[in-house]
Parts: C-alpha cells; structure tokens; sequence
C-alpha cells in the first residue's frame, strides 16, 4: 500500500521537481532546438524579452518569500558609497603614496583616509543595532546593497556581533561580488533596479545614509520622495555627517526658492555617530524605554 494513502496532506500532483526529473525525452527532442522542455525549466524561454514581466515578478517574489522563511520583519537600511575604504587600509594606501612620493596619491590617499571614519561608524553602528535587536521580541535586521565601502562596513558590524544581516546586491560591470560579511542565506542578487530598491523600503523602520555618490543619493532622495509625498509611511531617515550633506545639497536654497517646503526639511535627520543615529531610531520607536538587561518596556516593568 503507498504510505501516503493516509496521509490527510499528501500531494494531489507531482511537485514541480518531480515532474522535471521525470522529462526524459527521446533523442530527437532533446537537442537545444526543442520546445519539449517544460516551460519554467528553459532557461531560454525564461530569458526572452517578452518575459520580462514574469522576471520581474520572479524577482520581488523570491527576497521576499526567503525573508519571511526567516521571520524577517523590519529592518533598518544602510546607504553609502562602495569607495569607502576601512581605516586600516586607507593607512596602506597613505603609507604607499609617501613610499613613491607622488603627490596627487597622497592627497587622493589622505581623504580616503579622512572618510574611512564613515566606514567605521556605519560598521559600529550596525553592531549597536544587531546587539540591541538581540533584546526585541521582533528582531531587526540589518540590510545593505551588499557590495564594498559603507555596504561591506554594514554587513561587517552585525556580522561581528553574531547577528544576520541582509545583502541586495546588483549585476553591475564593475562590482559584481558580494562582501564576505552577509548572511550567505540572506544575500541576493538582482537584476532590476527597481525591484532592489522595493526591497530596501519594504521592511525598512529606518534609513541610515552616509556619504555617497550617485547611487547613495538616488536611494535616499528617492525615499524621502516618496515620503513627502505620502506614497510610503514616514519613517527616520539619518543623513550621517552634516558637513558632507550640507555642502553637497544647499537645503536652503531648496526651500527659499520654493522647491520644497521648510516642513519637508524634517524629513531627515543630521547625525553625527553611530550612538547618535541609534538614538533617534530609539526614541522615533519608544526603543529607549527597553531594559537592556531584562527585555522590557519600562512600563511593563
């Protein structure tokens, strides 16, 4: 007798698996040339151009059903350049430009140097809020574009602290590989850009955004448009670094030439430290009130 036969939730039909190893055509149809495959089994088919819209289904379905496997709810987004080097080794390059004595390294090598201190505090950063999340009924996971610079210092602090950390990487000519420090069952790759930045926002409690170039500042002015105009929630978005935005986006001439409203400035938060940035996130989320040793609210204590 088969042993499902009493089995009250045993399959109907064969899983897609099983009907894919069960294809075994004869000869003749076998070849590239065959339509017999089945149709989510044909790489070709699958990759034409009139299946773009069945990819790009694929593509926001599949983050998010490995997330909810690992009861990821909320996370907290980290934006930033992938040129941002570690301290250590902006030192080396430092060291190196004086070795050869070539002026124009030393300078490039010195500001390298100078803006690995965003390096180090995204890294400690996302070590307070792995540590923190520890304590929360409902964890909060890191999330990162999963490449160098800032993404690698994001996925690295909560990898420190024994926590996950989510990787959205992206097929781009010149950074294609994925930091050693994601969660290898969290880390993802895509092709859309659109479908990577529903991602960060999907889950996202908080946007943390250290210097960047273009990617970093069409992630963030992306989202705070999105705000603004009420087609997502409001939630804290942390510029981290004053002097760096300030310089690079004159927010005064913004609202005094009527671009945007003086309201909208609150839209954002300067921060100047990984401790600060955390405590704004607390205090937006009544974090704060959370006994570090017990696990409770103050109020249920």
């Amino acid at each position: 007798m088969d042993d499902t036969t009493h089995d009250l939730r045993a399959r109907n039909f064969p899983s897609a698996q099983e009907d894919v190893a069960a294809v075994t055509p004869a000869s003749r149809y076998a070849g590239p040339e065959s339509a017999y495959r089945l149709a989510f089994d044909d790489k070709e088919f699958l990759l034409r151009e009139e299946l773009r819209p069945v990819r790009m289904q694929l593509e926001l379905l599949k983050p998010e059903l490995v997330q909810r496997e690992h009861r990821i709810e909320s996370t907290i987004v980290i934006f930033g350049s992938a040129r941002i080097l570690p301290r250590d080794e902006a030192l080396q390059r430092v060291a190196a430009a004086q070795a050869l004595g070539d002026t124009d390294a030393l300078k490039r090598a010195e500001m390298q140097l100078a803006m690995s201190h965003h390096y180090e505090e995204a890294r400690r950063f996302a070590g307070i809020v792995t540590t923190a999340s520890k304590l929360l009924d409902e964890p909060i996971a890191v999330v990162t574009g999963g490449g160098p610079g800032i993404m690698e210092a994001g996925n690295r602090g909560a990898f420190e602290t024994n926590g996950p950390s989510i990787g959205l990487n992206i097929v781009l000519p010149h950074e294609q590989a994925p930091n050693d420090y994601i969660t290898p069952e969290l880390c993802f790759q895509f092709h859309y850009f659109a479908l990577r930045k529903m991602h960060f926002l999907m889950r996202a409690i908080a946007l943390v955004c250290f210097p960047g170039g273009f990617g970093t500042l069409d992630e963030t002015f992306e989202a705070l448009t999105l705000m603004q105009t009420g087609k997502i929630r409001r939630r804290p978005v942390l510029l981290f670094g004053r002097e760096f935005w300030t310089k690079l986006i004159n927010f005064d001439l913004l609202v005094g030439t009527g671009m945007i409203n003086a309201e909208d400035l609150k839209l954002f938060h300067f921060v100047e430290s990984a401790e600060e940035a955390w405590g704004v996130i607390e205090r937006h989320y009544g974090l704060d009130a959370l006994d570090t040793q017990t696990g409770a609210f103050a109020e249920d204590v």
